[in-house]
């Protein structure tokens, strides 16, 4: 949730924009679950109209050998609706991941993220490598977007670059959310 919170901020940080962090259910294994609408605590789940109503999307997941993880993959999978409908084409969107190690994946995973999206018809937004720090950070950050190398036990803070770079990514976000709407 680092990642999100710093996105989160960059977005607040345009005027005109505020920002509204989801999450989506767990998957179960053994057998179809159904979660309460409401979580017994920390963020709302996401939902078809927050996706249908929201002026710009941030997206992001842990990486699960070099992709997204199977619960937002499930609520993607969901969207056919949207997707019939158009609802999403033309909104503006962007990624982000956390790895285990430096090369755990977090390309493959934000690659695997932007195909859906690409799919609804979004406008797609990384980071470009007119942002200093994407040339000079040794943790995370890519052109994709943003990421952090949280460590083995998912314990490391997000370095001065990646925070740096979500905020970037999140007032990007807005920016492009602002000139397209």
């Amino acid at each position: 949730m680092a990642l999100a919170k710093m996105i989160a901020r960059g977005i607040n940080k345009v005027d005109g924009c505020e920002s509204k962090i989801r999450r989506v259910p767990a998957v179960s294994a053994t057998t179809e679950a159904v979660e309460d609408e409401i979580p017994p605590e920390g963020y709302p789940y996401a939902t078809l109209e927050d996706l249908e109503n929201c002026h710009g999307l941030a997206l992001g997941s842990p990486t699960r050998f070099g992709n997204m993880a199977a619960p937002l993959k499930y609520f993607l999978d969901s969207t056919s609706s949207l997707w019939m409908s158009g609802k999403l084409a033309g909104k503006p969107a962007c990624v982000f991941t956390s790895t285990s190690s430096m090369h755990g994946g977090q390309e493959s995973t934000l690659l695997s993220m932007m195909a859906p999206l690409l799919h609804h018809g979004m406008v797609v937004c990384g980071i470009p490598y007119t942002e200093p720090i994407l040339t000079s950070t040794t943790t995370g950050g890519t052109p994709y977007g943003a990421s952090h190398v949280a460590g083995f036990e998912s314990n490391t803070a997000l370095s001065k670059d990646e925070e740096t770079l979500c905020l970037v990514l999140g007032e990007r976000l807005a920016q492009l959310a602002l000139k397209l709407s």
